[in-house]
């Protein structure tokens, strides 16, 4: 007779599984979880269900599915912002590495360099020049500290060697009207965020933060082309699981996740929004967790050097 333990995972999923996305409704981040959990739902046989648990830079969330059962019925979308908790957050009460089992990666989206319609330069260079002439006197908005602009923002200013007015917001949504009335300078954001925006000409885009222009954000150069060599950043986006969730759980949800990324529809939007599925190397658990740990080492000297911390 088969032990109870065995039993389970081999009739697992046998309910509905909760996708928890860190982040309000309506962000990129929840645009890539609700298109996953449509496709992992048909490959599972059971609902996935997205539940947005906001707040502390996507830490709230996180920290609810590091304290799940580990039965692979709570599972977390989560961005780069998992990388950089571990620095932002001194008591952070999760270890991002070891708290979790790492399903895979899923998508990787590029960022943009955006003025107010009415800047006084039409270049990511005129940009450089005016953010080092003005210096703190310069409005960078952000939508949060850890968020993705945040994060672009800190490397630009860390790039240049230069200062300047950070102003946060509670997520990239309340930004747009802010900037397009003219009351803040520049703010880099992802793709996802601004490709409508940009098509309505109501902001300028700059530069892309990709080694290569896109083609979904046409006439944009590179912040590399630009006046900004190896200026490179995107917003990467990661399946995770409770520690400890059985292997077998483990590999059917990196089943599901790859069946999710190989869906037509899934490509598709993913594509019109630049953020293409990851490669199918990269789609693995062990290849999740060597990239996170790279990104955890390059991203802290950086913010270490800003000086700072959420808590």
């Amino acid at each position: 007779m088969a032990a109870p333990a065995a039993h389970a995972q081999a009739s697992w999923p046998d309910q509905t599984i909760t996708l928890v996305v860190p982040f309000a409704p309506g962000g990129p981040t929840d645009a890539v979880g609700r298109m996953v959990a449509e496709a992992m739902s048909r490959d599972l046989g059971v609902n996935v269900v997205v539940q947005n648990v906001g707040g502390a830079g996507g830490t709230t969330g996180a920290n609810r599915v590091a304290q799940a059962r580990p039965d692979g019925h709570t599972i977390l979308l989560h961005n780069i912002g998992m990388a950089t908790a571990a620095i932002l957050y001194r008591q952070l009460p999760f270890n991002p590495v070891d708290s979790f089992e790492h399903l895979g990666l899923v998508t990787a989206t590029p960022m943009v360099w955006l003025a107010r319609p009415d800047f006084p330069g039409q270049t990511f260079a005129d940009m450089i020049r005016f953010v080092r002439e003005r210096r703190d006197g310069v409005n960078l908005a952000h939508a949060g500290l850890g968020s993705a602009s945040q994060l672009c923002g800190t490397l630009l200013q860390a790039s240049l060697g230069v200062g300047v007015t950070g102003i946060a917001f509670t997520g990239s949504g309340p930004v747009y009207p802010q900037l397009i009335a003219g009351r803040l300078d520049i703010y880099c954001d992802q793709t996802t965020s601004a490709a409508s925006h940009i098509r309505a000409n109501s902001v300028k885009a700059l530069a892309v933060t990709t080694p290569q222009p896109l083609a979904q954000v046409p006439g944009v150069p590179t912040a590399g082309q630009s006046g900004l060599p190896g200026f490179e950043v995107t917003i990467w986006h990661g399946l995770y699981a409770p520690k400890g969730t059985p292997l077998p759980v483990v590999q059917r949800l990196n089943q599901a996740l790859r069946f999710a990324l190989r869906d037509e529809r899934v490509v598709t939007r993913l594509n019109e929004l630049a953020s293409p599925p990851e490669p199918e190397a990269r789609q693995t658990p062990t290849a999740h967790r060597a990239h996170l740990v790279a990104e955890i080492a390059r991203w802290r000297p950086i913010l270490q050097a800003a000086g700072q911390f959420a808590d």
